[in-house]
């Protein structure tokens, strides 16, 4: 392979870490006055470039869906393009979407790089709906305890959690990964020191330098982008008599599935990020909101078939040939590039990987800040929290293959958790309580297994597609019924719950006595803004006891 020296990739991984903490020290100092509020969040403070260029330099959202799809190919299309590899990602795309690039064709890579782009724009639309029934609220999971009550706050809480800490541990593997791939050295004291670099800097600015440091990241990310993108234009041939033979140019049933279950993954995942949510909290307005995920939409878009092309451009220019593990695709391609090349894709890992990694730690932090301890916490406390989350992200990732495959539990949860959360956005749903959602969530969980149950006549196969063993690739419609099965065994589910809910309820004060008050609506709280209530059963469990609210 065309890599540089091993002691010219350690002087350009450390020295890049070097001047992100350099960076990050510098932020930190000049914004050491900050309260322990300005700390962990930067409601309305950014205008609409800095919020595309976050939402772009710490797109987890598509590294959801690269480990979502880890074991899938999709792949792609536009031979033009190149190899660029990562800005809206992990470094664990250098492995994931070579290998999508080498199997489904092009129009699964259409597909897929829309509909990880797409689901962006949700935050313009629910983040100001949230933000007015909550103007004080910076995370989803703040809005959720307001509307459903402290058991379904720490519900979401738990799971927005463990899905970051996943995000982290996947990140932190992928990254050694990609390093000893790249140079030939040990990727564990490069994780090491990523993880001191970020958690210095982190512990001492807080989200508002997290939120800059990724706007510089940003732009190197795209600079060094366009630079390699040069490169592997001018450097690669391609044998056009390869690309017929490939079939990668043909519709797959496969291509027409993910359509919907890439979308409907990507969207409820996305759902679960705090550091997305505080993202688009820190927008100023809600015009600056729309401009920058729209910027980061079509960034986002274009980026994803610039890096599936890796894959296709390898199989067409004779270095993969079938049979051969697709993650080594971009590997093979870079060999026969010259090491400069292989130079700037190693400082690009290095940037994305702080932008996503410090993005990660300071959105756990203001989670478990704000969720577990209501904010009372000395902000020394919330600091030590920083450091301490990242030890054992590394310790997990060393035992990252079978951690990886946890993404896709999460993934089919989102889908069955997040659709009857959102509902309670909604005026007309005010009926709705925390035991529903909760109810509602494992109901959607419980549908996949049914379904499997149906699908297969088998329950231990059944029990094995709840966590996708086999991938998301398949030949037949099993993968596709499980995200169908997800969120609509969920809203059946919440159904029930409801029902029987009420039900209970009916016939108490039948029994009883008293009045039936479950959908009594909502009395405006003091603070709502004139005449606005905020669609909630008086905001919290507190408001309704005194009439009698069940559940």
């Amino acid at each position: 392979m065309g890599m540089p020296s091993q002691s010219v990739s350690n002087g350009l991984i450390y020295t890049s870490y070097t001047i992100f903490l350099i960076i990050g020290l510098s932020l930190a100092w000049r914004y050491r006055g900050q309260s322990k509020l300005e700390f962990i969040h930067s409601n309305r403070t950014q205008t609409a470039i800095p919020v595309a260029l976050n939402f772009i330099a710490s797109g987890e959202h598509s590294y959801r869906v690269l480990d979502f799809l880890k074991n899938v190919s999709m792949a792609f299309a536009v031979r033009w393009v190149t190899w660029v590899v990562q800005v809206p990602m992990g470094s664990a795309i250098l492995f994931a979407y070579p290998e999508i690039g080498t199997i489904a064709g092009v129009q699964g890579a259409i597909t897929y790089a829309a509909c990880s782009a797409l689901p962006l724009m949700s935050f313009a639309v629910l983040a100001p709906k949230v933000r007015r029934k909550l103007p004080e609220g910076f995370i989803l999971t703040m809005w959720v305890k307001e509307r459903y009550g402290l058991y379904a706050g720490l519900y979401l809480s738990f799971l927005t959690v463990a899905t970051m800490f996943l995000y982290m541990v996947a990140e932190l593997s992928s990254l050694q990964q990609v390093i000893s791939a790249l140079t030939g050295l040990d990727g564990l004291p490069v994780v090491i020191v990523e993880v001191v670099v970020t958690s210095i800097y982190t512990s001492l600015g807080g989200f508002r330098i997290s939120f800059l440091t990724d706007n510089i990241q940003g732009v190197m990310i795209a600079i060094l982008i366009t630079i390699c993108s040069i490169a592997i234009g001018t450097s690669v041939e391609i044998d056009r008599s390869k690309i017929a033979p490939s079939g990668l140019t043909r519709n797959t049933l496969l291509g027409y599935q993910l359509i919907y279950i890439l979308f409907t993954g990507i969207l409820f995942s996305l759902m679960f990020l705090s550091s997305f949510w505080m993202r688009a909290f820190a927008s100023k307005t809600d015009k600056d909101l729309w401009i920058g995920v729209s910027i980061s939409a079509v960034v986002i878009f274009i980026i994803l078939l610039l890096v599936s092309s890796t894959g296709f451009i390898a199989v067409w220019a004779g270095v993969w040939e079938p049979g051969m593990y697709g993650g080594l695709a971009f590997f093979l391609l870079l060999a026969q590039l010259p090491s400069w090349v292989v130079g700037f894709t190693i400082v690009m890992v290095a940037a994305l990987s702080c932008a996503i990694f410090d993005s990660l730690q300071s959105a756990m932090v203001s989670t478990i800040s704000n969720d577990l301890f209501r904010n009372k916490l000395s902000l020394l406390w919330v600091r030590i929290i920083v450091l301490l989350v990242s030890i054992p992200a590394i310790v997990v990732a060393l035992k990252s293959p079978s951690v990886l495959r946890i993404f896709l539990i999460s993934n089919i949860f989102s889908c069955a958790a997040m659709p009857s959360i959102l509902l309670g956005l909604l005026d007309t749903m005010y009926f709705l309580r925390g035991v529903d959602i909760i109810l509602a969530g494992i109901g959607g969980l419980f549908s996949v297994f049914l379904f499997g149950c149906a699908y297969y006549g088998d329950a231990k196969k059944a029990a094995e597609l709840i966590i996708l063993t086999s991938g998301l690739y398949a030949n037949d419609w099993s993968v596709f019924g499980v995200f169908v099965a997800a969120p609509v065994g969920s809203l059946i589910s919440l159904a029930l719950a409801v029902t029987c809910r009420m039900g209970s309820v009916w016939v108490r004060c039948r029994v009883w006595g008293g009045r039936f008050d479950c959908l009594d609506k909502p009395l405006p709280k003091e603070d709502d803004v004139a005449g606005e209530g905020d669609g909630t059963p008086g905001g919290s469990l507190e408001d309704v006891e005194g009439r009698k609210v069940a559940g």
